[in-house]
């Protein structure tokens, strides 16, 4: 077992003594999820990575944040804090995000490495730090920074 699963098992233990039924529908749902990602990469006993876990974790958050968008307009408040709490329950299981003052040395290596200078570059670019920042670092906001970075 990896140490995502055994997060998320450990979570799902503790939901039940505490009888916390969001926590344990949030985490009962992100192991299905897990589940149909091993089977998608070929077999039920399928290895994902740790970046590929994530993936998964965010997207869960993802549809989350679309659902609390929906219940909000449909004035659904009780709906809101849950999916709302469901995310705050997903999103401990992710590694803390890295701040720009963080990622700026490493896009100035990877440009530097790179020899990236215009806009042509910048998907080499993003494909670069996508993998340096190990998933740590938010999408828009790579893309912010190597837009910006490059002319």
């Amino acid at each position: 077992m990896n140490s995502m699963n055994d997060q998320i098992t450990e979570g799902m233990k503790t939901a039940m003594r505490a009888k916390d039924t969001v926590a344990l529908g949030a985490l009962r749902g992100l192991k299905a999820a897990l589940q149909t990602a091993r089977l998608a990469k070929g077999s039920v006993n399928a290895e994902l990575t740790p970046a590929e876990e994530q993936n998964v974790v965010r997207k869960q958050i993802k549809q989350r944040e679309d659902a609390i968008a929906l219940y909000a307009q449909a004035g659904r408040t009780e709906q809101v804090e849950k999916e709302q709490a469901e995310i705050t329950v997903l999103a401990a299981l992710l590694p803390s995000e890295m701040t720009e003052a963080e990622i700026l040395p490493i896009l100035e290596a990877v440009i530097t490495e790179l020899g990236a200078s215009t806009k042509k570059d910048m998907g080499r670019v993003m494909k670069e730090m996508q993998t340096r920042t190990e998933g740590r670092a938010p999408g828009k906001i790579l893309s912010k920074l190597v837009g910006s970075r490059l002319n």
